[in-house]
C-alpha cells in the first residue's frame, strides 16, 4: 500500500496568519447602496439553536416540506451615533476633513474615548459622510459596560447621507431599520483563540511515522527547502493559531426576532444567559466565540434574489445545558 503524504493544508489566500490587533473586525469595504440607510450594524453572539422551516426555495428538492434548519442567535441591543464624521477623497485615499459630534453621549462611552468637549462644524467640501456609532452592552446581561465604537457608512449621494447622518445623530438605532427578514448579509468576525499551537494543528500536515528521527509532529526533511539558505515562510511552523478575522458572506436572516420570551432557552444559553433585546437569527454558524461582537454589513457579493423568509413552524427552546 503506498504511503500517502499530505506536506500540509491551509488555504495561502490567509496569509500572514497574524492575530487581530482588536476585538472586533475592522471593515475596510463598504456594499454601495443607492437606499439612504446605514449599511451595517453589529451584535453580540449568543449561540446556536434549531429550527423547523417550510422550504421556501424555488428550485429545492424539498420545496414546501418541513425541514430541518440550525440557527445563530446574535443579540442586537440599539446603537447609537456618536457623531457625524465627513470624508474628502484624495490622491492618498480617503483624508477625514471634520467630525460633528452629537449633543449628550452616554456616560458609558468616557471607558473607551475620551469625550471630547468641542462639538466640531459641518463642512461644504467633503465627498461622502459616515457615521460613527458605540454599542450599548449594558443593556444586556453579558457583564459589561463598555462600549465598542466604530464607524458604518451610509447609502445614497452625499447630500442624502448628510441628511440621514444629521436625523440620526445622537439618537438611538434599531436593527430593524437596517434589516429585514429574508435578507442576506455578511458577517465579519473574530474565530477563537487558540493559543501556541504545533504545525499539526496550525495546517493539517501529516504525522510522520513512528520510527521516524527525533520527532513525529515536524514537518521533517525540508530536502530543496532549505537549499537557498534559510527555511522559506511556506513551510508549516508552530505559532500562535486563532483570533484571526474572517468575514462569510451571504448569511441568510431567517428572523429577527423582538420578544425574547420566544427564543430564549431554558435555563439560559451556555457561557451567555439569556437575551433581553431584539435578536437575528442567522441560518448555520458565525466564527467566533459566544459575548463576542459581531458586526453584520449588507451582502457585498449579494445574490441574484432576494429570499422570502421562512413559516417557521417550531423553535427549539430546550435547555443547552445537556439536562
Amino acid at each position: 500500500m503506498p504511503r500517502t503524504r499530505k506536506p500540509r493544508a491551509g488555504s495561502m489566500q490567509f496569509w500572514p496568519r497574524v492575530i487581530s490587533k482588536y476585538s472586533y473586525a475592522r471593515i475596510r469595504n463598504w456594499p454601495i447602496s443607492q437606499e439612504t440607510k446605514l449599511l451595517g450594524f453589529a451584535g453580540y453572539k449568543v449561540g446556536m439553536t434549531h429550527l423547523l422551516i417550510s422550504d421556501n426555495r424555488p428550485h429545492s428538492l424539498t420545496k414546501g416540506a418541513e425541514i430541518f434548519c440550525p440557527v445563530t442567535i446574535v443579540e442586537c441591543p440599539p446603537i447609537k451615533t456618536v457623531s457625524i464624521r465627513f470624508y474628502k477623497n484624495t490622491q492618498n485615499g480617503s483624508k477625514l476633513v471634520s467630525d460633528l459630534i452629537a449633543e449628550s453621549l452616554d456616560k458609558e462611552l468616557a471607558r473607551k474615548i475620551i469625550t471630547p468637549k468641542k462639538k466640531g462644524k459641518s463642512p461644504t467640501n467633503f465627498d461622502f459622510v459616515r457615521l460613527l456609532c458605540y454599542t450599548q452592552p449594558k443593556l444586556t446581561k453579558i457583564g459589561k459596560k463598555k462600549p465598542e465604537i466604530f464607524e458604518i457608512a451610509v447609502g445614497g449621494n452625499k447630500e442624502q447621507q448628510l441628511a440621514y447622518a444629521k436625523e440620526k445623530l445622537g439618537k438611538e438605532i434599531s436593527v430593524s431599520e437596517v434589516f429585514k427578514e429574508g435578507q442576506f448579509l455578511d458577517a465579519h468576525s473574530l474565530t477563537k483563540g487558540k493559543g501556541f499551537q504545533g504545525p499539526v494543528k496550525r495546517f493539517g500536515i501529516q504525522l510522520r511515522s513512528h520510527k521516524s528521527e527525533k520527532s513525529r509532529r515536524n514537518p521533517g526533511s525540508l530536502g530543496p527547502w532549505k537549499s537557498q539558505g534559510h527555511v522559506m515562510w511556506r513551510v508549516a511552523h508552530a505559532s500562535k493559531t486563532g483570533y484571526y478575522l474572517r468575514t462569510e458572506y451571504n448569511k441568510w436572516i431567517v428572523k429577527i426576532e423582538n420578544k425574547a420570551d420566544e427564543i430564549n432557552a431554558k435555563g439560559g444559553f451556555i457561557d451567555y444567559g439569556f437575551t433581553k433585546n431584539s435578536c437575528i437569527l442567522l441560518k448555520g454558524s458565525i466564527a467566533g466565540s459566544k459575548k463576542r461582537l459581531i458586526r453584520l454589513t449588507y451582502a457585498m457579493r449579494p445574490k441574484e434574489t432576494l429570499q422570502e423568509p421562512p413559516l417557521i413552524t417550531y423553535a427549539s427552546l430546550e435547555s443547552k445545558q445537556g439536562a
